[in-house]
């Protein structure tokens, strides 16, 4: 005995002004009287303050209360019988209903490290207060309405960057110090979320070996806490641009995909912001490095230097 919620649409995709449509399905030994079936859709900001970001008080409560984007009731069928073996019962139903005021903007579906933006549909069909109701899930995935969203494509916004010891704020290894090094590059900070993150680099003059180059993209999530803001950044993914000592004046390009729901538009809004950056990391050959294989991106080693750019991400048509 089983219910399944499936989606028109393998994507899960959906856009605001768009029918969300699927089918409830059930796997039954034997018929069943239910009294009705429902599907309750509901979507919120769930925010989360972690203990390094706050204060002792904001640590101790943890989450905070989320913030309602939408709650409706679809009643898909009244009381009756379901019979045995399989059966299949459309659903549909509108984000948005003609002149209803939304609790909230439908913001885009988003899985981070304290912030998380979904869209969840469940499935209730009540048979009793002596059987067990039987019920089942599926996150469905919003994205902004078209008319809204510029064309691509969109104008490049390039930002020139150049990293060299007199750049760093962290201390480096001696021999880096007085040899130095010098890379430059350029970099896209206006992406849209169906593009890849492009750009390329040029490692001009190194008085140490390099092990190797990688880029870090970043999400800055902020929280307002109180009076306070809760400010937290969180690895999504490395790129490796190159492995081992690159070739002086060659230019090396930057290309990387973004992830879907890990990533979307960027967001500045009273209760919450959600930011992107990527940190261009370079690794010198080092014996110092083989005690600390794996480093954590906030904290630069002496054999590291690194630079990071803002990235403002868009969705478009």
């Amino acid at each position: 005995m089983s219910v399944e919620i499936k989606l028109s649409r393998s994507s899960r995709i959906y856009r605001p002004n768009e029918a969300v449509e699927g089918k409830i399905v059930t796997k039954l030994s034997s018929s069943i009287s239910h009294q009705g079936i429902r599907l309750n859709v509901n979507a919120s900001v769930n925010l989360q303050v972690r203990g390094g970001s706050a204060g002792v008080i904001e640590s101790i409560y943890g989450v905070i209360k989320p913030i309602p984007i939408l709650n409706k009731t679809v009643e898909v069928l009244k009381s009756g019988k379901i019979s045995s073996g399989t059966t299949e019962i459309p659903f549909s139903f509108m984000l948005k209903d003609p002149g209803e005021e939304p609790l909230e903007k439908l913001y885009e579906t988003y899985h981070g490290g304290d912030i998380s933006i979904q869209y969840l549909a469940s499935v209730d069909i009540s048979r009793g207060y002596l059987h067990k109701s039987l019920s089942a899930t599926v996150e469905f995935i919003i994205e902004s309405e078209k008319e809204n969203l510029p064309e691509k494509p969109i104008s490049p916004e390039v930002v020139m960057f150049y990293i060299t010891q007199d750049t760093q704020r962290h201390s480096l290894l001696p021999e880096l110090k007085s040899g130095g090094f010098r890379v430059s590059g350029k970099i896209c900070t206006l992406c849209s979320l169906s593009d890849p993150i492009e750009g390329e680099l040029t490692v001009e003059a190194s008085a140490v070996p390099i092990q190797s180059i990688d880029m870090h993209l970043l999400r800055v999530e902020s929280i307002l806490v109180g009076e306070k803001i809760a400010t937290e950044s969180s690895l999504i993914q490395t790129t490796q641009i190159a492995d081992g000592d690159v070739c002086r004046g060659l230019a090396l390009p930057i290309y990387s995909i973004l992830p879907r729901l890990l990533t979307c538009p960027s967001i500045f809004v009273g209760p919450f912001s959600l930011e992107f950056k990527v940190t261009i990391v370079i690794t010198f050959q080092s014996e110092q490095s083989k005690l600390h294989p794996k480093s954590n991106f906030k904290t630069l080693r002496s054999w590291h230097a690194a630079e990071s750019v803002p990235l403002e991400l868009i969705r478009t048509k």
